[in-house]
């Protein structure tokens, strides 16, 4: 596995991107890219580079992590050849995240990430579905995941750290997959290196935060539904079956009680036959069938 080649990654943004203008990051130079074959984990050398007075818009990429981390503080396998990025957004690099996303809204902050990444992935021809609610899924199968941490200063979000891991050329379990598996059955490769995956993956996290800052997030949702793979999905709530109808502005999972099933008097928040889940109160596995 060759070494992360940083201009490469900025030429593919380049040619993404074209002339628009970023609102979010101005500029971005090698000064902001902070490059490792081999880190712990991402999102801790990125808040450590924070720490210590970092620009503000760094990033930080490796090809490994040996410590990473997932959703729930739970073990990420990070092998050799994927990609594993985090971006900083701090109140000062000009998007005002801080100004603009409370505490209570975090979560939208990784459904617009997921959403952003799937769809710029579809660009260039890569089907990537969403599993609720920051799973990349292709070919029923975790392509990435992504993982959206805070640090809050009198109420006040003053920092987030997003990590973004893409299975490129890893080694991965029964349950993932890697797009360079993908592509040994299809006739084209849109996507060439590991450079410019990284360049689609920043592009896609971007142009959602970005849209998520002017639009709102009732503007994403649409679309993120569109593409949930649990859309319609059959699951099981205290033994009573329902059916995934979409995801609230709040990030949680909205399940419809199938008819017949008696009213629901727990702790999840009740409107007619219909609940809202928070993340982490119902597993959904990696199986559309189920």
């Amino acid at each position: 596995m060759s070494e992360f080649n940083q201009q490469k990654f900025i030429n593919s943004l380049s040619n993404i991107q074209g002339t628009r203008v970023s609102k979010i990051f101005n500029s971005l130079t090698p000064n902001h890219l902070h490059i490792f074959s081999t880190l712990p984990s991402t999102n801790q050398t990125l808040w450590q580079l924070i720490d210590s007075g970092v620009s503000p818009g760094a990033i930080v990429i490796a090809t490994q992590q040996t410590a990473g981390r997932g959703q729930w503080g739970r073990n990420w396998i990070s092998s050799i050849g994927g990609l594993y990025m985090s971006v900083a957004f701090p109140k000062g690099c000009g998007c005002m995240i801080a100004s603009n996303i409370s505490i209570s809204q975090t979560s939208q902050l990784t459904l617009s990430t997921a959403w952003g990444i799937a769809a710029s992935l579809q660009d260039y021809g890569v089907p990537v579905k969403i599993k609720w609610p920051n799973d990349l899924i292709l070919e029923n199968r975790k392509l990435g995941g992504i993982l959206t941490e805070t640090r809050v200063k009198k109420e006040k979000i003053a920092w987030v750290v997003i990590g973004i891991g893409i299975n490129w050329a890893n080694s991965v379990p029964e349950t993932g997959i890697n797009l360079q598996s993908y592509y040994r059955n299809q006739f084209q490769t849109e996507i060439s290196s590991l450079e410019m995956l990284a360049a689609i993956v920043f592009h896609g996290l971007e142009s959602a935060i970005q849209q998520l800052l002017d639009s709102g997030i009732e503007n994403i949702l649409p679309a993120y539904n569109q593409l949930l793979i649990n859309m319609g999905q059959q699951v099981l709530v205290e033994d009573h079956l329902g059916k995934v109808v979409g995801v609230t502005n709040s990030g949680e999972l909205k399940v419809k009680i199938n008819p017949g099933s008696p009213t629901l008097k727990t702790q999840f928040q009740i409107l007619s036959s219909e609940i809202y889940l928070k993340p982490g109160r119902v597993s959904l596995g990696y199986n559309s069938q189920l």
